[in-house]
C-alpha cells in the first residue's frame, strides 16, 4: 500500500505540468507575438496541432516553455478553442492598441475572460 501511494504522490508533478508555447510570425507588414498556455488541450494535439500555425506569406518561429513569459499586454484566460471543450490561455505581446479588438474577440468568440497586467 504505501508503495502505490509513493508511485500516486511521484506522479503528480507530471500531471501539474504546465505547457506552453510562444509563436512569432512575421509577415510583409505585420509581426505578430502570442503565448498559449494549455489548460485542458491532450499534450499531444497541443504540441503537434495548436503550436503549429500555418499562415501563408508569413515566417513562423515557435518556442515552447513551461508557462508563457511575462511582459503581455493582455491575456486571454480560459478561451474556448471553437467547437470543442479545451481553453487555453492567450498571452499578446506588442502593440497594446490591439488589445480594443482582442478583447472583445476574447470575451465574445472564445468565452474568455480578457486581463490586462
Amino acid at each position: 500500500m504505501r508503495v502505490w501511494i509513493a508511485l500516486c504522490l511521484s506522479a503528480l508533478p507530471l500531471l501539474a505540468q504546465a505547457e506552453a508555447c510562444v509563436v512569432h510570425s512575421k509577415g510583409a507588414q505585420v509581426e505578430v507575438k502570442v503565448c498559449q498556455q494549455n489548460r485542458t488541450i491532450p499534450a499531444s494535439l497541443f504540441h503537434d496541432g495548436f503550436c503549429q500555425p500555418q499562415l501563408t506569406g508569413q515566417t513562423v518561429d515557435v518556442s515552447y516553455a513551461e508557462q508563457c513569459p511575462s511582459g503581455a499586454f493582455g491575456v486571454c484566460r480560459n478561451a474556448h478553442v471553437s467547437g470543442s471543450a479545451y481553453q487555453q490561455d492567450i498571452h499578446y505581446y506588442g502593440v497594446a492598441t490591439d488589445a480594443r479588438l482582442l478583447k472583445p474577440a476574447c470575451e465574445q468568440q472564445s468565452k474568455g475572460v480578457w486581463m490586462a497586467p
